[in-house]
């Protein structure tokens, strides 16, 4: 009999949790998706012409940039508009950077001994999402805080950390 109850229980609140859950205004969104909406808006810091000059010249567009792993690393993703324009960026020789314009501190790419440098060097493919680490020694960066990102000749400014 206990069985059956905490089956009873089980199904009542698998299908009435649900039901009550979407019962909310349909024209309010949940705060966690204004708050995201909030949160991207802010984050979007190319205006149209910074946007078309980095597709233009590199192939490129900013994706994200934001504070990862705690805080002890920045994460920062583009997405490949133009492989052959794009094909710059991922030369193994050429070392990325990122400055913190505040204080004008450099932070390099992390390099481990088993993975090597914490970026994406691989041939780039249209339309796909690459990646790269900096680190953020001593907590220097913080979100909202602008920085830019440089690799070789390509340099991009005025990005705002998430």
């Amino acid at each position: 009999m206990g069985l059956l109850v905490v089956f009873t229980v089980f199904l009542t609140s698998v299908l009435l949790v649900p039901a009550c859950a979407s019962a909310a205004p349909a024209d309010e969104p949940p705060a966690a998706v204004a708050e995201t909406a909030e949160v991207s808006a802010e984050a979007d810091t190319n205006t149209n012409a910074e946007a078309i000059n980095l597709a233009e010249q590199w192939g490129i567009e900013v994706a994200s940039i934001r504070l990862s792993t705690h805080d002890h690393m920045i994460d920062y993703r583009y997405r490949v508009l133009d492989a052959d324009k794009a094909a710059d960026l991922f030369k193994r020789q050429i070392k990325p950077f990122l400055v913190h314009q505040k204080s004008g501190k450099v932070l390099a790419v992390p390099e481990t001994a088993k993975l090597g440098p914490l970026r994406n060097s691989n041939i780039p493919q249209e339309g796909k999402i690459y990646w790269m680490f900096f680190g953020n020694t001593g907590y220097l960066v913080k979100a909202g805080d602008k920085v830019t990102v440089v690799i070789g000749e390509f340099r991009v400014e005025d990005l705002i950390v998430g």
